[in-house]
């Protein structure tokens, strides 16, 4: 039995994992029978979260009856196994901009509509900063989530755009200024926030692309939080675009394709 999940008394979520840690390199199909006894679980209710777990997509049922990891868990899996390696891609990058700037940095992702931060190194400056890794902060309102939100498909700027919040007075609230913001992104190669997520935290974003070859997708990007954006703005963007360039060089190898998110 895996991790003896499926003893009595056992919670729903128990009782589905221990179905699918049933599953390994060795047992990648599985009878309906097998993984009652492997997880430890009635026939019916076996019966029951199966047919529950294909309509999700998280179980093939094959033709001769066995079953096999979906489609939603591979892209999962995939996820995070990108998430890892875009991590271990940019950390000597972040701490050579964290050491040049002595700012906080950030590294996110897009997730849905929302910005996931992958990884946050703190500055020596006092800035409030709300992010933490593996916290999810809004498109409209982030340095960050800006270019990812530049970058993002039309229906995900639709999905933002209908439920933008103001988070401070200086939240930017207006469609046609996040448009024009948008547009000036993706021509400039920057975006900027002040005080919109935070009150006394303004923001500097730059793209990290998937590779180095021309219109490589953004797949992620790179932020500094300052106090103000009256100072060193130029040298700031400067030294984000040379981190984001060595980035994307990182990435190159697996492909131009391999971390589109």
């Amino acid at each position: 039995m895996p991790g003896n999940l499926a003893t009595p008394g056992s919670s729903v979520t128990q009782r589905v994992l221990a179905l699918l840690y049933a599953f390994s390199d060795l047992h990648p199909r599985l009878t309906m029978s097998e993984l009652a006894l492997i997880a430890d679980l009635p026939v019916a209710t076996t019966h029951r979260l199966l047919a529950q777990l294909v309509e999700g997509e998280a179980l093939v049922r094959h033709r001769d009856g066995r079953y096999s990891v979906g489609r939603r868990l591979w892209q999962l899996g995939a996820l995070a196994s990108t998430e890892t390696q875009m991590r271990e891609a940019a950390a000597p990058f972040l701490s050579d901009l964290h050491a040049a700037t002595r700012a906080t940095i950030h590294l996110a992702v897009r997730e849905g509509a929302g910005a996931l931060y992958l990884e946050r190194i703190y500055g020596h400056t006092s800035v409030p900063v709300v992010s933490t890794v593996g916290s999810t902060l809004p498109l409209h309102s982030t340095g960050v989530g800006k270019v990812l939100l530049a970058h993002a498909p039309a229906d995900v700027v639709a999905q933002v755009f209908a439920r933008l919040t103001r988070h401070t007075p200086y939240t930017i609230t207006s469609t046609a200024r996040l448009t024009e913001q948008m547009e000036r992104i993706r021509s400039d190669g920057w975006a900027s926030t002040a005080e919109e997520m935070t009150l006394g935290a303004c923001s500097l974003a730059v793209p990290v692309r998937a590779g180095t070859m021309p219109g490589a997708p953004v797949v992620a990007a790179l932020g500094v939080v300052i106090p103000t954006l009256r100072r060193d703005r130029d040298r700031l963007v400067t030294a984000m675009h040379v981190a984001a360039a060595g980035i994307s060089r990182q990435l190159t190898p697996r492909g131009e394709d391999a971390l589109r998110y």
